[in-house]
């Protein structure tokens, strides 16, 4: 007992004697190491000065099953650009399609309110997470284009723009355009190409309307028909035939799921691949 009591004595002894000889207090160490602790937490990890690309902001999930193909055509591209194992930098917002499916029944009845809140609130999002430019994916709601560059202030990459310059390099003068009904029936897509000298024939109502239903009942949850492809096909034949349409304009990124340039005896323009390339093209610029 006595030896192990004076053991323990020695060891205190030796502890204090130590503490003493480092010439500050064991709660001095303890503020020493809460300092340190205090530098790491405020080291701020800086950015290279020069990225090597703009980051693309996609807003996506409109429907999922496009979304998927932007992602994939644009990497393809940065890497048969850049080469090795290079990919494209982006950011994606993918919106929940079925609650947005509402607001867009809404928006087909004249209210736009919550869906371009929606959209506004996927551009700010990929704003805050450091987007340099916007990618919409999809061609109706690039209709809203003008109303997120100015309120969110980044560049959007216009689906329609692209498009048109795909086409006038193409030598062609009068296109169908497919998609769903708002973007066939209202002006701001036909608008659109008319700065690139395009003029634009759309299909019947009743052709319309199958195009429509197919778009949302089908490609939006990536079910592709055979039938649904013959539809769009005589429909193609039809526009070619009877109003002189010299390519068609897939003007729904669902629609290139459906429908590719082996299935139609005129140029398609793919606007998923054209939109994607567009995005490369401009978030390469530079190097």
């Amino acid at each position: 007992m006595m030896l192990n009591l004076m053991r323990r004595c020695l060891c205190i002894a030796l502890l204090l004697l130590a503490v003493i000889g480092t010439g500050y207090s064991l709660s001095q160490a303890q503020n020493l190491q809460k300092n340190d602790a205090c530098k790491q937490e405020n080291t701020v990890v800086t950015a290279p000065e020069k990225r090597p690309m703009k980051t693309i902001g996609i807003i996506g999930g409109v429907s999922w099953a496009s979304s998927i193909e932007y992602y994939r055509i644009m990497n393809e591209l940065v890497r048969d650009k850049l080469g090795g194992v290079n990919s494209a930098q982006i950011l994606m917002f993918s919106i929940e399609f079925g609650e947005f499916s509402k607001q867009e029944r809404l928006a087909d009845k004249g209210d736009w309110t919550l869906m371009t809140q929606t959209i506004l609130d996927a551009a700010r999002r990929l704003q805050r997470g450091g987007a340099d430019f916007i990618v919409i994916a999809s061609n109706t709601l690039n209709s809203l284009a003008p109303t997120v560059e100015q309120e969110v202030g980044l560049p959007v990459l216009h689906i329609a723009d692209a498009t048109g310059a795909a086409v006038r390099k193409k030598g062609l003068h009068t296109v169908a355009l497919l998609g769903t009904r708002y973007t066939m029936e209202q002006p701001f897509y036909r608008d659109r190409l008319k700065k690139y000298g395009i003029r634009v024939v759309i299909p019947s109502e009743k052709e319309r309307e199958y195009i429509n239903a197919v778009i949302f009942d089908e490609l939006c949850a990536n079910r592709i028909r055979k039938e649904s492809r013959e539809g769009y096909q005589k429909i193609i034949e039809r526009l070619r035939k009877e109003e002189g349409a010299e390519g068609v304009i897939l003007g729904c990124t669902e629609i290139p799921l459906l429908i590719g340039q082996k299935d139609v005896a005129i140029p398609v323009f793919d606007t998923t691949a054209i939109h994607s390339e567009a995005a490369v093209d401009f978030s390469l610029q530079g190097k």
